[in-house]
């Protein structure tokens, strides 16, 4: 009976361990993905760059990912693990709309800055490879649930609110924080100011 058990146990041990490795490959993968759409972007990323940068086999790849769409997946959710979209529930917290715009103006665009490469390259490649498609729709349902959250409660209506909306949309998009920081050598101070200015002035009557 000691023997039987012996054997089972070691059956359980073998494996766990080859799951572990398993495991183990897979993220290796993911991550090497991730590193390389950071570095040279989604469209230049090819299946045999991703599997000599994880050190495996392309089939390996294939294995743990049977498509482009599967392996973006994966990558998208674990550089999200990373870097966390800044939390909507704190912003809607906040009662004052103006404090809550500027609060969530300087929540993402810390948030950009803290993911500007890949999200720089993400970006640009985005309507150039099928498999972005899923990741990119995810992004753009959720800067709008982070414009509808910023604008809730506001006093504005009619044409005033359609303004103020537009306003928030285009201060909470990536290529705005871009061109304001990156480009036009704004502080990320300088360019909530200069947002929440606009955002002013489209409730004004």
């Amino acid at each position: 009976m000691s023997s039987e058990k012996s054997t089972a146990t070691k059956r359980r041990y073998r494996k766990r361990r080859r799951a572990e490795l398993e495991d183990a490959t897979r993220l290796r993968i993911t991550e090497a993905a991730v590193d390389l759409h950071g570095s040279l972007g989604p469209a230049k990323t090819t299946i045999s760059a991703v599997a000599e940068r994880a050190g495996v086999q392309r089939a390996t790849v294939y294995r743990h990912f049977p498509d482009e769409v599967a392996l973006f997946g994966a990558c998208s959710a674990h550089w999200l693990g990373r870097h966390p979209l800044p939390d909507l529930a704190e912003w809607a917290a906040v009662a004052d709309p103006d404090d809550r715009l500027r609060l969530a103006l300087s929540d993402l665009y810390a948030w950009y800055e803290s993911g500007e490469e890949m999200l720089e390259k993400t970006t640009r490649d985005a309507s150039l490879v099928p498999a972005m498609r899923a990741p990119a729709e995810l992004r753009r349902a959720w800067l709008a649930e982070a414009a509808a959250t910023i604008v809730r409660g506001r006093p504005e209506r009619g044409a005033r609110r359609r303004r103020v909306e537009a306003a928030v949309a285009h201060a909470v998009s990536f290529p705005t924080w871009r061109s304001l920081v990156r480009e036009q050598g704004l502080s990320a101070v300088e360019a909530v100011d200069l947002m929440c200015g606009l955002a002013g002035l489209a409730a004004a009557r």
